[in-house]
């Protein structure tokens, strides 16, 4: 009897044990499988406003990383947006890369823009020149300044102002707001820390000989060939990236201030392909991608990215700016400039 006993008493044991160490192993199972990220496949469609050379690394790094295909648009800041409004009833972009906030301000403002606030690493953008709920990341920045050839300019000005001397006519460029989110940023910019007063400069410049020469590259080249001898508002990832190449130029920053020009990236509410934008995005604001935007001569947009050789953003003199009245009076601020020197 008593045998009997102790017989029901270990089969009891012996089958709690199997139930709890099934129950165990369920449950790891569960937490494993929920531990593996989410496999992609696919395509993402991304619109970027370049630069080319790190616009085709990024897509390289990305897709040796997640196995998604890229299919991409490299085009002008003008030129990304204008193919937008073309698209807007048959939109085919998932992800939207600019050369200004200002641009990415406008498609937020249209509700065309997907919130991912959950994005990685998005807690160590610089704050001034992202959206809080993710609507857009400044994933890298250029500064804007005064690009002169070494050869011809021993002396460079330090001032925007100086370009309005007797020294400076008929040999210096500006790019054109129109062609260039960078350009439109500064101008903009300009206006907005100085008020009305701040297009007497342009006019003196106008009447100084200076010329709106196209896009960026197009307002550097002839700096780079002699032809002229400075480009204002300048483009310092061009500058510098030229520099590397043995050309004979040189940046400074103007002591007053300058704009810096953030690049913001942007998920479109109309992605056909979310889950693989989100993962672009991650993948732009990671420690391998800010490394190929420092490489190419691009200020991190991140504050915990180091570089050398340069300043970082926090180190170069700025305007003080209202993003708020840049995004509202760009239009026209472009429109006048452009009216002034088309006369």
């Amino acid at each position: 009897m008593k045998l009997r006993k102790m017989l029901s008493i270990l089969l009891i044991v012996s089958i709690s044990t199997v139930v709890l160490a099934g129950c165990g192993k369920s449950e790891n199972t569960v937490s494993s499988n929920a531990d593996k990220t989410q496999k992609l496949s696919g395509t993402v469609v991304v619109y970027s406003a370049g630069p080319d050379g790190l616009a085709k690394n990024i897509q390289d790094g990305f897709e040796k990383k997640t196995g998604v295909k890229v299919e991409s648009f490299q085009s002008t800041n003008g030129k990304i947006l204008s193919r937008l409004e073309a698209e807007k009833d048959n939109p085919a972009a998932d992800v939207v890369v600019l050369a200004s906030l200002s641009s990415a301000q406008g498609l937020m403002k249209q509700g065309l823009t997907l919130p991912y606030k959950e994005a990685k690493n998005s807690d160590k953008l610089f704050t001034q020149w992202s959206e809080k709920d993710g609507n857009y990341f400044s994933y890298s920045l250029s500064a804007l300044g005064i690009a002169y050839n070494t050869k011809l300019v021993k002396t460079p000005p330090t001032s925007l102002k100086d370009l309005t001397k007797e020294e400076w006519k008929d040999k210096v460029n500006i790019p054109d707001p129109s062609q260039s989110g960078s350009a439109a940023d500064f101008i903009t910019g300009y206006i907005s820390s100085n008020g009305e007063a701040g297009w007497n400069l342009f006019n003196e410049y106008k009447n100084n000989g200076v010329l709106m020469a196209g896009a960026n590259q197009e307002a550097l080249d002839p700096v780079l060939t002699g032809a002229k001898s400075i480009v204002v508002s300048g483009v310092d990832y061009m500058t510098y990236s030229a520099k590397a190449k043995g050309e004979a130029v040189d940046l400074v920053y103007p002591k007053e201030g300058t704009v810096i020009s953030a690049r913001p990236a942007l998920i479109l509410k109309s992605s056909k392909n979310v889950e693989n934008a989100k993962a672009f995005v991650d993948y732009l604001l990671s420690d391998e991608a800010q490394k190929m935007v420092s490489d190419a001569y691009l200020l991190p947009g991140r504050t915990d990215i180091k570089i050398e050789g340069r300043p970082s953003a926090s180190e170069i003199p700025t305007l003080k700016t209202d993003s708020e009245w840049m995004y509202e009076n760009q239009k026209n601020t472009i429109s006048k400039f452009t009216g002034i020197f088309k006369k």
